[in-house]
């Protein structure tokens, strides 16, 4: 057990120094309490997923879905994880890479929705 939280450990250690532009984008909306104070966390493992993005306190997970999760097999792959991952008692929300790059306050928005509060 202590060998596989290591290995998720370091691979999200690696996943966060290499963030796409759209996570980086996602991350300046999200990180340091920006959004009502709500703190965040990038790439935080979740039994045997990686988080993209978590808000530990509102057992709340943001899913951005690039180009890998239009590939063959992605969406059986992503109900999987999803049903996974609120199994563990947590929510998940998802939107494309598209929907950062052109309406970050609609997505941040969105976000709050679903937290339930408002902008």
């Amino acid at each position: 057990m202590a060998k596989r939280n290591a290995q998720a450990r370091a691979r999200a250690r690696e996943l966060r120094g290499g963030m796409s532009e759209p996570e980086r984008a996602l991350w300046e909306i999200l990180r340091a309490g920006r959004l009502q104070g709500i703190k965040f966390v990038r790439q935080l493992p979740v039994g045997p997923y990686i988080a993209d993005f978590a808000a530990r306190s509102e057992r709340l997970i943001v899913v951005l879905d690039g180009e890998t999760h239009a590939l063959p097999g992605a969406a059986e792959h992503d109900a999987t994880r999803t049903a996974a991952l609120e199994a563990e008692g947590w929510r998940v929300i998802r939107f494309g890479n598209n929907e950062v790059m052109t309406n970050p306050e609609g997505l941040a928005r969105a976000i709050l929705m679903a937290l339930g509060r408002d902008l």
